[in-house]
């Protein structure tokens, strides 16, 4: 049985992974990094994640922000799912279709229950955070399916 952490790591370089989470397949990251507690994700922004002005969508961001942070919390070994229980963002510059994006996340405090946790995305330089995101997430009773 593999441990999820060594699953990402194993994955380190690749897309398409065998995700649990749908929304994680449709977003497609790149994983650069996993370590307990922390993940950077490379994603490359597509058409339909942008708006009428043709930058990166509010609700992209969330969902990558949110994605990034659940999936952190899954290096820890945990046997349950965590739910997110608030999100909270700030939109701090643009990024437009085909740029390259970074998110990095990290848990601050674990506690039995809960985690709290933060992600930034940059842009692929990473000169310019173009969001950041905290949230806490609680321990579901939902069982984490071996891999």
């Amino acid at each position: 049985m593999t441990s999820v952490l060594d699953f990402l790591k194993l994955h380190v370089g690749k897309e398409n992974i065998n995700a649990p989470s749908p929304m994680m397949k449709w977003l497609n990251p790149v994983i650069l990094s996993a370590e307990k507690g922390a993940l950077s994700l490379r994603y490359k922004i597509r058409k339909e994640w942008t708006n009428p002005m043709g930058i990166l969508h509010g609700g992209a961001t969330a969902a990558i922000v949110d994605d990034t942070i659940g999936v952190t919390s899954f290096t820890y070994g945990e046997d349950h799912y965590y739910a997110t229980i608030n999100l909270n963002i700030d939109y701090l510059s643009s990024a437009k279709e085909n740029d390259i994006i970074i998110a990095e996340a990290t848990v601050i405090k674990k506690g039995r229950q809960f985690i709290n946790a933060q992600c930034d995305i940059w842009n692929e330089s990473k000169s310019r955070l173009i969001a950041k995101g905290y949230s806490n997430m609680f321990k579901t009773e939902v069982k984490i399916p071996t891999l």
